[in-house]
């Protein structure tokens, strides 16, 4: 299993990485996916009941299974909790414009940018760790990246990839699918979004990351240059192996197989 520290490093060389989001605020699901060999999860504080505790006791789980964490934060201001808690990183959404891109970079970083230093979180050791040593290593590994999902960072996309401390660009289908009108997220004009996207990427030199349902989608989006991909949810693989499980078990309630049965 890889250094969960390593994540940024790999993300920069363009390996093929894959996470997925973490939607339960529990410390199981996380322990699980880390198990099974996942490069990495997004904790999904923008769309699920995460708190600050439930984040760190996430966190946490992620670090004893050995896998890097993500967050995706709700908005900027919530970047250097995640982070003093020991996150590997931060996704953070609706990043439409180069400003917001240099303000996301900034609380991110502490030499060149403005996040703020303490030496008793998990980050610093609980104050084991000696300040630069803190410093520098948290600048070296903490990934970064912007999430592009709305139509006016299109406009923009060409200079919020060239902000220097974004990593990585994440393509949201999502939002971007419904701000354009899309019935799908394969819809043409979300195409257009994500082949716009790419390029942008690709003259930056930044790599792409992208929320997939499968293998079916990742193949499309690797040609347009994405190497990260986050493939569901710990609560949709639930969902599916629950409705999986279910519908085998009440396959056994059918007539032919209780006449079978019977006859036996």
């Amino acid at each position: 299993m890889a250094d969960p520290t390593m994540l940024r490093s790999r993300l920069l060389a363009r390996e093929h990485l894959v996470g997925t989001f973490v939607k339960t605020p529990t410390t199981h699901a996380t322990e699980i996916i880390g198990a099974l060999g996942f490069d990495f999860v997004v904790i999904d504080e923008e769309h699920a009941p995460f708190d600050r505790m439930a984040t760190d006791a996430v966190l946490l789980a992620a670090r004893a299974a050995g896998t890097a964490a993500l967050v995706r934060v709700q908005s900027v201001t919530n970047i250097l909790s995640v982070l003093d808690c020991g996150a590997t990183g931060v996704l953070v959404p609706h990043v439409a414009t180069a400003t917001r891109a240099r303000e996301v970079a900034a609380a991110c970083r502490y030499q060149g940018g403005r996040r703020g230093y303490s030496g008793s979180p998990r980050h610093a050791g609980y104050g084991a760790t000696g300040m630069w040593k803190t410093v520098e290593a948290a600048d070296a590994i903490t990934t970064v990246i912007a999430q592009i999902e709305d139509p006016e960072a299109l406009e923009e996309i060409d200079a919020i990839a060239a902000v220097d401390g974004i990593d990585a660009l994440f393509i949201g289908r999502g939002d971007l699918s419904v701000a354009l009108g899309a019935k799908s997220s394969d819809a043409p004009e979300v195409r257009r979004a994500v082949e716009r996207i790419g390029k942008a990427a690709r003259a930056a030199d930044k790599p792409v990351c992208v929320f997939v349902g499968g293998q079916a989608e990742a193949s499309w989006l690797r040609d347009q240059g994405a190497t990260a991909f986050v493939v569901a949810s710990d609560q949709s693989f639930l969902r599916k192996a629950a409705a999986s499980t279910l519908a085998e078990m009440r396959a056994l309630d059918t007539p032919a197989i209780s006449a079978q049965a019977k006859t036996a």
